[in-house]
């Protein structure tokens, strides 16, 4: 009976704690110095996590990488980077070794999904999302096209 539900119990307490944590935290950021700059447990920011796979991208010959600042425009991470590989064997060697080299320098266990295929690639590393493709299934979603400004997405793809 629904009448018998206490505060706090069930689906609409989870949505009520959810939502003071939400509350707490944003407060908590708001008064801390620095505010907005993202840092991992490890005391990582953002932008060096940024500069970790953009660095191991290129490394490992990965094409047509572009970096996307999500900050204030989206709250599922601060940079979004997409890149392509030439082949599924590719896709997944970058992939796999990106996420060896995160977990190996930072500590950092990405989420992976996507690798058992190799056409499409996403690692979520809390901060920054990668998303790395095979040439024709990046050209079909066209994800740069949904989070770039019109003008630097047709600038960023030939």
């Amino acid at each position: 009976m629904l009448d018998s539900v206490h505060p706090g119990a069930g689906a609409n307490g989870a949505l009520q704690e959810d939502n003071d944590l939400s509350l707490s935290t944003s407060a908590a950021l708001a008064a801390e110095p620095g505010a907005g700059v993202s840092a991992s447990p490890n005391g990582m920011t953002s932008e060096g996590i940024l500069a970790a796979i953009l660095t191991s991208l290129t490394d490992d010959k990965a094409e047509d990488v572009v970096q996307i600042d999500l900050r204030g425009r989206s709250e599922m991470g601060d940079w979004m980077v997409v890149a392509s590989g030439r082949s599924t064997r590719q896709v997944t060697a970058l992939a796999e070794k990106l996420t060896e080299r995160l977990k190996a320098e930072f500590g950092l266990s990405a989420k992976v999904e996507g690798k058992e295929v190799g056409d499409w690639v996403l690692i979520d590393t809390g901060d920054v999302i990668v998303h790395i493709f095979r040439p024709e299934v990046r050209e079909f979603y066209q994800l740069e096209k949904m989070w770039l400004p019109p003008e630097a997405a047709s600038a960023s793809r030939p």
